[in-house]
């Protein structure tokens, strides 16, 4: 196929249906592209069964983040549900008879996180309360029309009866015959209330979980994106009729409540009883999965100190994204499994003598050509050096042993990491930083007692008043005897010693305070010029010396101590020998997935197409010049050609 000129336009060559290669595998891409194929399946199998845990992992947590707003959310239901079942004739519920229950549920700005928030709030809603949720979005609703053709749609398609030989009776009614209308949305919801009530117990629609005449629930996920006209329209329109229909409104806005007062008149939002519900910080959110996943010896793979600044970076100056910051950490699984051969080794303890014990000569080899064991094997004697390079078992066996000191490496150093955040996040200007994330960090770049920032936390630390520093030391003890580590039994007996210490000169204080109480009285008593004398200057020359008392003798111990700890067990990984098994440190692949620059992604298409299209036809690239050093390839596209030009 032949194209003319360039300047005909755009071509687009689709591929015949009888030549259309048959896909491949996912696992057979994990060959491709390396020269160490070896165990790509059983790598790729890792990287997924990793992914899979991880994932479970942060959906279980934010599941727990979002129950005490979900509860909420039910509990307003609740109360709005129960005034219009009552239906009380007094004269104050006549007075807010027009008014429409509206939750008004502030998110953040983090609008690509607000989609699973609300699948996950209309699960709970559907399981727990009413299995009548619609979920409108601004760019489905241009108008009022579009609204309630919607609105009806979904709510007619979630009536599913347990008997199928009834659900012609509603299901299956067509949209097209229905009138779009508030009038045809009563009569369906008192026909289907009226036939679940007229229904035997075993063949009840709504099961015991749904409340009795359930409220008909209408979320709108982007409200600051609908016009205000379509949103005017609807609440007119249902306040005239909210005795017939149990409605509740769930308003989801990312910005301020203030935007229902900017959208609506106040005619109309005085038709709205409204209640703010406010979600948890995406920044807190952050925090809860960074130290439930990343910190952690639950999950093999780490992630580098540069790699997670990339993530970080990404999350703080971009999107706010949750979502796409476990995406990243996604990405960072794939290509961490796939561009490592020995990643086949970055699995969880019971399954690491079996992989070692299956590594091939080419698979030693590639741990020979590590930089982190190169260095340990000149640091040890002449003999096991020629053991380690030309002995394979001997070197599997030093290999496993490695792996499990790099095991235990990551169980004494996520404690010592949290007590030294216990000591760091409470101290004035937080020389090492407030989120434990940023501390971690410069743990990981370099040894943090070298700091200037280490310094200066040392000097803060060695001023904090007693109360302060003995609830330091108690969350020290609390985190070192829940964690899986098995060195710290002397540490935290050390600590409970320095407990014990404080409490004494607690007692000890009382007691000079009552001795210098009788001393004072002794002074105020009629005495000789001679003895007045000698004694003011004995205060005067005590005063003078400046002898460290007792307490602050034992704080600076206390200090030095855990100076000492931080010095054992935060070492960075990059010290420690075969890291890079478990770490990904490739921080520049990560940055050009994730960091948009068309530019150079625009460049790179024109002048090596096979880097995006990965075709092998588009590696022989034939050139000519015109004029001085302009290339054209002929083997490229005709529009590469006038890019050379």
């Amino acid at each position: 196929m032949s194209v003319g000129s360039v300047s005909k336009g755009c071509f687009v060559f689709k591929p015949s249906p009888k030549k259309r290669k048959v896909s491949q595998k996912t696992a057979d891409y994990f060959r491709e592209g390396n020269s160490d194929s070896e165990d790509s399946e059983l790598r790729f199998a890792t990287c997924q069964s990793l992914w899979k845990h991880v994932k479970l992992e942060t959906e279980q947590i934010e599941e727990d983040l979002n129950t005490q707003l979900f509860d909420n959310l039910v509990s307003f239901l609740r109360r709005s549900h129960s005034e219009f079942q009552e239906k009380t004739a007094e004269w104050n519920c006549r007075m807010k008879s027009r008014e429409i229950p509206t939750a008004a549920l502030v998110l953040g700005v983090n609008v690509t996180d607000h989609d699973l928030t609300f699948r996950s709030l209309s699960e709970v809603l559907q399981n727990r309360v009413t299995p009548y949720v619609a979920l409108l979005q601004a760019k489905d609703c241009p108008g009022i029309k579009n609204l309630m053709q919607k609105l009806l749609g979904q709510l007619m398609n979630c009536y599913v009866d347990v008997d199928s030989s009834e659900e012609d009776d509603y299901v299956q009614t067509s949209q097209n015959r229905i009138r779009c209308s508030m009038t045809s949305l009563i009569t369906w919801y008192e026909s289907v209330t009226k036939k679940t009530d007229f229904e035997t117990p075993s063949k009840k629609r709504t099961s015991s979980r749904h409340w009795q005449s359930p409220p008909v629930v209408v979320i709108f996920k982007d409200m600051e994106s609908f016009t205000t006209k379509v949103l005017q329209d609807f609440i007119v329109i249902s306040s005239q009729h909210i005795r017939e229909l149990p409605l509740v409104l769930i308003f989801g806005i990312a910005t301020s409540p203030m935007i229902i007062h900017s959208l609506l008149p106040h005619s109309v939002s005085s038709l709205l009883c409204i209640e703010l519900f406010q979600s948890l910080s995406c920044k807190e959110h952050l925090s809860t999965i960074i130290d439930k996943v990343l910190l952690t010896t639950q999950f093999p793979l780490k992630l580098s100190e540069k790699v997670l600044q990339v993530l970080i970076n990404i999350f703080l100056y971009h999107d706010f994204s949750v979502q796409n910051f476990i995406k990243g950490f996604q990405l960072c699984i794939v290509e961490h499994f796939y561009t490592q051969p020995l990643s086949v080794l970055c699995c969880h303890q019971g399954e690491l003598k079996t992989r070692i014990n299956s590594l091939s000569h080419n698979q030693c080899e590639n741990i020979r050509r590590l930089p982190s064991f190169r260095r340990y094997v000149e640091n040890q004697p002449s003999e096991k050096q020629i053991a380690l390079l030309t002995t394979d078992s001997f070197l599997k066996e030093t290999v496993q042993r490695l792996l499990e000191d790099l095991n235990v490496y990551h169980e004494n150093y996520f404690p010592v990491l949290r007590c030294l955040h216990v000591f760091t996040s409470s101290l004035p200007k937080y020389p090492l930083g407030k989120q434990i994330r940023e501390l971690h960090c410069a743990c990981l770049e370099n040894r943090v007692w070298e700091t200037e920032e280490y310094e200066s936390f040392l000097q803060l630390a060695r001023m904090l008043n007693k109360c302060d520093l003995v609830t330091m030391l108690q969350k020290c003890v609390e985190i070192l005897m829940s964690s899986p580590g098995k060195e710290f039994d002397k540490t935290v007996e050390k600590l409970k010693e320095f407990l014990t210490q404080f409490q004494k000169l607690e007692a000890e204080a009382c007691q000079e305070r009552d001795e210098s109480v009788s001393s004072q009285k002794e002074l105020q008593k009629k005495t000789d010029l001679y003895h007045l004398q000698k004694t003011l200057l004995e205060l005067k020359e005590s005063r003078r010396s400046k002898k460290l008392t007792k307490f602050e003798m034992l704080r600076f111990e206390v200090v030095d101590y855990i100076d000492s700890v931080v010095r054992n067990y935060l070492v960075p990984a990059d010290h420690k020998t075969l890291h890079e098994i478990v770490y990904f440190n490739t921080a520049s692949v990560l940055r050009e997935h994730l960091n948009a620059a068309p530019r150079v992604a625009l460049h790179t298409a024109l002048n090596n197409p096979y880097s995006y299209l990965k075709d092998d036809r588009r590696k022989e690239r034939r050139s000519t010049q015109f004029g001085a050093g302009v290339n054209i390839h002929f083997s490229g596209l005709s529009l590469i050609i006038a890019y050379g030009i």
